[in-house]
């Protein structure tokens, strides 16, 4: 049995998680914002992988709002504010830095989640959900670059 430091403190469990949470939604919302309205040569070929990754935080969301109510508290239903702009390349700067945040409170999600085999399970999929998360921030940071850079 973990001692009480390696225990998993549910109270900021919740509070990290709903932080993530609000900026999940606001990925997926982002997302498929973008991956409609992108328009030009270098950038129509964008819009399925964009709706791809809409689909895959609103997935990501699901098992936050599901770990948020099982540790006992009710999901948030605010929404971190959207960003948006018709230029491509401003959109993916703003995509960009969303999901830093995003990546960043689900990093954050994983301190409290202690030692105790539930708290594994916890950080496992938190850590899965930032792999993904990078794997995405990583397409758009090399779509932004113009060749041979």
């Amino acid at each position: 049995m973990p001692d009480e430091e390696e225990e998993l403190d549910v109270e900021a469990q919740i509070e990290c998680l709903q932080k993530a949470l609000r900026l999940q939604y606001r990925s997926a919302i982002q997302f498929t914002l973008a991956a409609g309205s992108m328009v030009g040569f270098a950038y129509s070929h964008f819009g399925a992988s964009l709706w791809q990754f809409a689909q895959s935080d609103l997935e990501d969301a699901r098992r936050l709002v599901e770990k948020i109510k099982t540790l006992g508290a009710d999901p948030t239903t605010d929404m971190a504010p959207l960003h948006y702009s018709n230029d491509p390349v401003e959109l993916i700067e703003k995509l960009i830095e969303s999901e830093n945040e995003c990546a960043e409170a689900l990093q954050a999600s994983i301190e409290p989640t202690g030692r105790e085999a539930r708290s594994e399970a916890i950080e496992h999929r938190l850590e899965h959900m930032i792999m993904r998360k990078q794997e995405q921030i990583d397409l758009l940071e090399r779509a932004r670059r113009q060749p041979g850079e």
